[in-house]
């Protein structure tokens, strides 16, 4: 693609380098043919090519925002298909990320986008006070019929109870035995407040298989939820206490990896080297760049580094599980394999779902903001699952895990829970009815 930004444009790294991107993309609509938004809705606008040229056109010409683009824009899910099948390896995670970041600066969205943006920003990194907000919802619920439809629509994906966990925060979980490694766990925000049980089963099967297990408190939230909203404030305030804190635990305790239990979490720390490449602090960069070097998916650790013990129990059922590759892994992190060939070594039968390479419709807050293209990406998600019949689905991202269990009736739990349960740990409590 040709550009014509001004010498003085290019001055700007993050101009820059979207510049670069640019140049790679030869428009050839590859990418159209796997971007969820672009099967559904048919516009060229709502694929990445359209976008490409949206973007491009703002950056170059230094225009704000207009409502239109901001609508196409915003339909992106981040689902990074495109990125697995652009043929040129055009870099659209940080074109679209660029883009966001630009509408933040130079569009003022309604008040009610406002609010609501403002809200989700502000509550989804708290589990304390997300809890709190659902107990006063689950109160008022007679009063629901006086909100509006979104407002609505975002309060029935809250929990209306919630598991506590059986391990503290903040501490270190040493093995009975010998460790063999030590690892920094991140433990999530949302996820901490509604699906404490996959944290929970993490920390067991490490612990199970002699690797030391360290919690810090001082990391609230990875940073990805505000990062797509374009919150760039305060996702790089959270991305500085994450930087300093892991890496202060690294020197320390020269930690051998940071696992992560929520894809679209690991996307985010994986790229925390590439969002600071042009700071102008030197050791924030080269901090940013050792914690993503060393940040890894859980069940990328224990595929590539652990040999894991499943001859503990004898499991004489063997189940059909359906493998869901949540998106932010697959195609962001390109991990894909790992965890199908660990939920293999269970014995159970692995089963691949038709167009497993499409969204669900998470996508972090997706779902909540854009529900009509999430639901339709709901359907469609578990008509292909049903196609193969399994007893299990198993999937690495609480986001899709409660997406796909809103369409669906199979119990559907984090692969890592299946790995615990498989390794001598407990039953999970997703699967009690089986």
């Amino acid at each position: 693609m040709q550009t014509n930004f001004k010498k003085n444009q290019l001055q700007d790294p993050e101009i820059l380098n979207s510049e670069k991107i640019f140049r790679k993309c030869v428009h050839c609509g590859m990418c159209n043919a796997t971007c969820p938004t672009y099967q559904i809705l048919g516009d060229e606008l709502d694929g990445p090519r359209g976008r490409i040229y949206m973007i491009k056109d703002m950056l170059e010409n230094n225009k704000p925002a207009s409502e239109k683009i901001v609508k196409h824009i915003d339909r992106c899910l981040s689902c990074y298909a495109c990125l697995t099948t652009c043929p040129s390896g055009v870099d659209y995670m940080h074109l679209i990320d660029h883009g966001r970041n630009h509408i933040e600066r130079t569009y003022k969205r309604p008040i009610f986008e406002r609010l609501v943006r403002n809200f989700l920003a502000y509550t989804l990194p708290k589990p304390k006070f997300f809890k709190f907000l659902s107990k006063i919802i689950n109160v008022s619920k007679p009063l629901h019929i006086f909100l509006p439809k979104k407002l609505k629509h975002m309060i029935s994906f809250m929990p209306k109870n919630f598991l506590t966990s059986e391990f503290p925060d903040n501490v270190v979980f040493k093995p009975s035995k010998k460790s063999i490694s030590k690892v920094a766990l991140l433990t999530g925000c949302v996820q901490k407040a509604i699906s404490p049980n996959i944290n929970d089963a993490s920390i067991n099967v490490l612990l199970r298989h002699g690797i030391e297990v360290h919690v810090l408190k001082e990391i609230r939230c990875c940073g990805s939820l505000t990062h797509h909203l374009g919150k760039e404030n305060i996702s790089h305030k959270y991305f500085f206490e994450n930087i300093n804190a892991w890496y202060d635990l690294y020197e320390k305790e020269n930690i051998d990896a940071i696992l992560v239990n929520t894809s679209g979490c690991g996307t985010t720390i994986k790229d925390y080297g590439f969002i600071f490449k042009n700071h102008s602090d030197k050791i924030l960069r080269k901090k940013a760049k050792q914690i993503s070097d060393i940040a890894l998916d859980i069940t990328e650790y224990l595929e590539e580094s652990i040999k894991l013990d499943f001859t503990r129990t004898e499991h004489t059922k063997r189940y059909n599980i359906a493998y869901h590759s949540a998106c932010s892994m697959q195609h962001g992190q390109k991990v894909h394999s790992q965890p199908i060939e660990l939920l293999k070594k269970t014995g159970n039968n692995i089963l691949e779902i038709p167009d497993g390479h499409i969204c669900c419709g998470s996508a972090g807050t997706y779902n909540l903001m854009h529900d009509d293209i999430a639901s339709e990406l709901l359907k469609r998600k578990c008509e292909n699952i049903e196609k193969v019949k399994p007893d299990i689905i198993a999937a690495g991202n609480v986001g899709c895990i409660t997406q796909i269990s809103n369409g669906i009736e199979t119990p559907i739990v984090h692969t890592i829970e299946l790995i615990d349960w498989f390794t001598g740990g407990k039953k999970p409590s997703g699967l009690k009815s089986l």
